[in-house]
């Protein structure tokens, strides 16, 4: 809502020097949002004047028609002379009233005005469009022509109200009474404490029987409709300038004067009107519900088709108007047309005024269905006041008949549906508890009489709500209304008392030392939607039976081209990774926690919880066993240099052994013994992939996978080249882990190494071998690293040579040699037991 600072002070007498910045303030304050304070004609600077036209000379010779104008000036250029202009518009005559202005003169955006050469004449000046002047659209995208009555020489920035402030609110959905000068100035004299001139309270005529007739079959979806006639319009009366500029400023387009009278009343009221040619309709008015398949041309010249649920206005001919959203193209009023042979001038003489109150859901609906919002549409979904609807009929009549010399017809039709005032019971005492603070009770019912409401009662209230206020509907909303108007700046800051015991849960406190350990590797966090589309698992190469293609799809998706949930992390992380790369940033290592979403083998039908009462806990259960299993996984994605190259060094490339250690960081801060073996799966590179394993209730389970991506892969998603990556199931991985992270034992006793170095078949995956050394070593062994692995001719064809260095220690005793050397010999003979090993040089 665009809200004129000109226009406000017409309803509240703002205090001398008020600024539209001082107004933002205090409606911020008040809970409002004050997105922007306009400064209208900032920079201008005059002489700007009316002049008119006397002469036109049309210049020949140009790309372009260019006319050569004297402009009577009056008193404005210091001498009273006549004006010389060169100017390209057409739409202006000898004889009228356009704006000038005059060198010396700055117009908006610091366009200095001077005299200069152009088209073989020297013009003294310019004649102004709208556009030029910052005044906004006024239809004609053309030279500003004036009604004669203005003199040459009268300035043209007071006359067109070319100084200005506009404050540019925000209104929320809950408070549709903003989407008005009226609602905004109310908020305003509550803000500064002032008395409101209400634009409603005006003498109505009472309701009479020789109206125009109307029939309202649907009095759910209307439950008031007032109609008033005006005869007799004058179809050559314009908009006056007044007007038009408020239109102007609050952001709406000059079109007609019986529809800018609508739009101003509207405005100005918050009431949507609508004005129907009279000698177009035909018969009686009627609400009703559309037919399905129904045909209507709405005035914007589309046809469009309805659906049962639209709520129109009919003639005998059909439907005539969508009811809250636009009118129709059959009732139109008509712009004036002159006979260019008699001089006669045709328009719209008689209409018929529509001030109605619509239900808001139905028109809410209407207007997404079709896909036409309009400034009807937006208040009626807000909420419109419908004990107005009467006042801006006689408002729109009273100015038809002061600006286009109609008649009013003496015929008030007005229809209502019986509504009981709305009330809501309140302790008196309830702001005080919901803010914290004691406002008391004077306080509580002055505030609630400034908003408009009725109040009854000492300790326990009775509050009669404003026919304007549909939000405010129970006592936490009168008691919100309490603290914002008392300033939520004044609420007391008061932390709360934390229990003690209720810290972050084992899983909590693994989430943190997951991310702790990731950034201090070097990885960064990117976050992304939980949203995917099906297409993605074809690029990630998983089998069409893969579980993870069984996805939970959602009934009203952000995007078409992504309407399931997620089960897996790696398709958001790798867009993150080719948004930056193809941005400029090559070097890459990106990691991200977060929830998936598995599809169970059937799908959970959730039940509707009741609203009127505490859902028992079976409902609760039956509700989150519909619900998909949640898994929060872990996954980093690498690509480009790990190290970076400089005087310390070469530098290296990231590859799969960084994504399978990032895996292993993950581990022991999960207190988890994690096996890393060679393995096969769905995007990675078959002869660069580690299963990643945990031995859960003694068996072993599969809880992700690391390494390089398959080259396929790196194509199909357009990723830089031996890019690599790791999942993890991080709930799995803290369940083999156990509940508290074990802090580790430090011994004060001395470290005995041994290495071996044993060859084996080429086939046998390192993490076999490195699995019997370590049982067969015993208890003994502290640690146990692969240092090396060769092949070549010493380890003969199909072996490979794989060094290991084992550290022994004891918790209570330095170590013998022989008792390091007889653990290793055990941990070799159950290693040659298993895998066939043998000792190198043996």
């Amino acid at each position: 809502m665009r809200v004129p600072l000109s226009w406000l002070r017409e309803y509240v007498d703002l205090p001398a020097g008020t600024t539209g910045r001082d107004v933002a303030a205090k409606l911020i304050d008040a809970g409002l949002e004050v997105e922007t304070v306009e400064q209208l004609g900032a920079g201008l600077k005059g002489p700007l004047v009316v002049g008119q036209v006397l002469t036109i000379e049309e210049l020949e010779g140009f790309k372009k028609p260019i006319r050569f104008c004297t402009v009577d000036v009056g008193q404005a250029n210091g001498t009273g002379e006549p004006q010389e202009i060169v100017c390209g518009a057409r739409n202006f005559s000898v004889g009228d009233k356009v704006v000038v202005v005059l060198p010396g003169a700055v117009l908006p955006g610091d366009f200095a005005i001077a005299a200069r050469k152009t088209y073989g004449k020297t013009s003294h000046g310019m004649i102004c469009s709208g556009d030029e002047l910052g005044m906004g659209d006024d239809g004609t995208h053309g030279i500003i022509v004036l009604p004669p009555e203005h003199e040459a020489g009268t300035d043209a920035i007071e006359l067109l109200e070319l100084v200005d402030e506009v404050l540019d609110i925000d209104v929320t959905p809950d408070r549709g009474y903003c989407m008005s000068m009226r609602g905004i100035a109310r908020e305003t004299a509550t803000a500064f404490g002032l008395p409101l001139r209400d634009p409603a309270l005006i003498d109505v005529p009472a309701p009479n029987s020789y109206g125009y007739l109307v029939k309202v079959e649907d009095p759910a979806g209307c439950d008031r409709f007032t109609a008033r006639t005006v005869t007799g319009l004058d179809p050559e009366a314009k908009s006056p300038i007044w007007l038009k500029r408020r239109l102007q400023k609050a952001g709406m387009r000059p079109v007609s004067l019986a529809v800018d009278i609508t739009n101003y009343v509207m405005l100005e009221l918050g009431q949507p009107l609508h004005a129907y040619d009279r000698t177009r309709i035909d018969g009686p008015i009627g609400v009703r519900r559309a037919e399905q398949g129904e045909k209507f041309t709405t005035l914007d010249g589309v046809k469009r088709t309805l659906d049962a649920e639209d709520l129109v206005i009919t003639d005998n001919s059909g439907p005539i108007g969508l009811a809250g959203v636009m009118g129709g193209a059959n009732t139109e009023i008509a712009d004036s047309v002159t006979d260019p042979e008699t001089g006669a001038v045709t328009g719209t003489t008689d209409v018929v005024i529509e001030a109605a109150h619509f239900d808001p859901v139905s028109i809410s609906r209407t207007a997404r269905r079709l896909k036409l919002s309009s400034e009807a549409s937006k208040r009626f979904e807000r909420g419109v006041d419908p004990q107005a609807a009467a006042a801006a009929a006689q408002r729109t009549v009273d100015l038809l008949v002061l600006l286009a010399g109609g008649t009013a017809e003496a015929g008030v039709t007005e229809l209502t549906a019986p509504v009981a005032p709305r009330t809501v019971a309140m302790r008196a005492d309830h702001p005080d508890r919901v803010a914290g603070m004691d406002y008391g009770r004077e306080t509580v019912v002055r505030r609630l009489q400034e908003i408009g409401c009725d109040v009854y009662g000492q300790d326990e209230l009775v509050v009669t709500v404003p026919s304007w206020r549909p939000d405010l509907a129970e006592p936490n909303d009168l008691a919100e209304e309490i603290i914002r108007l008392e300033g939520y700046a004044n609420l007391p800051s008061t932390l709360p008392q934390v229990p003690s015991g209720r810290g972050l849960t084992v899983r909590q406190q693994l989430h943190r030392r997951v991310g702790r350990a990731l950034a201090g590797a070097g990885y960064v966090e990117a976050l992304s939607y939980p949203f995917i589309g099906e297409q993605v698992f074809d690029q990630l190469q998983l089998p069409a039976d893969d579980a993870a293609r069984r996805v939970v799809k959602l009934a009203n998706p952000l995007s078409d081209e992504e309407p399931a949930l997620r089960t897996t992390l790696l398709p958001g992380l790798l867009g993150a990774l080719r948004r930056n790369d193809s941005r400029g940033s090559h070097d890459l290592a990106l990691f991200e926690t977060g929830s998936v979403f598995l599809a169970g083998d059937e799908p959970g039908v959730a039940v509707r919880l009741p609203v009127d009462r505490r859902p028992t806990d079976q409902e609760v259960a039956t509700l989150d066993a519909a619900l998909p299993a949640q898994p929060r996984h872990a996954a980093v994605v690498l690509a480009g240099a790990r190290e970076q190259a400089g005087w310390w060094g070469k530098g290296r490339p990231a590859d799969w052994a960084d994504a399978v250690e990032a895996a292993r960081s993950l581990a022991r801060e999960a207190g988890a013994e994690l096996i890393v073996r060679q393995g096969q799966y769905g995007p990675w590179h078959p002869g660069r992939c580690a299963e990643l394993v945990v031995t859960l209730g003694g068996v072993e389970q599969v809880v992700g996978h690391a390494g390089e991506l398959h080259p396929r892969v790196v194509k199909a998603l357009g990723l830089p080249a031996r890019t690599s990556a790791m999942e993890l199931d991080l709930d799995r991985l803290a369940e083999a882990g156990g509940e508290a992270a074990q802090a580790p034992r430090i011994s004060a006793f001395p470290v005995a190494t041994q290495d071996v170095a044993l060859i084996v078949d080429a086939s046998v995956p390192a993490a076999t071998v490195e699995a019997a050394l370590r049982e067969g070593a015993g208890e003994l062994l502290e640690s146990l690293r692969l240092f090396d692995v060769f092949t070549g001719e010493q380890t003969g064809e199909g072996k490979k040579s794989l060094a290991y260095a084992l550290r022994f220690r004891a918790a209570d005793r330095t170590l013998t040699a022989e008792e390091s050397t007889a653990a290793r010999d055990a941990a070799v003979a159950l290693a040659a037991e298993r895998t066939g090993a043998v000792l190198r040089g043996a």
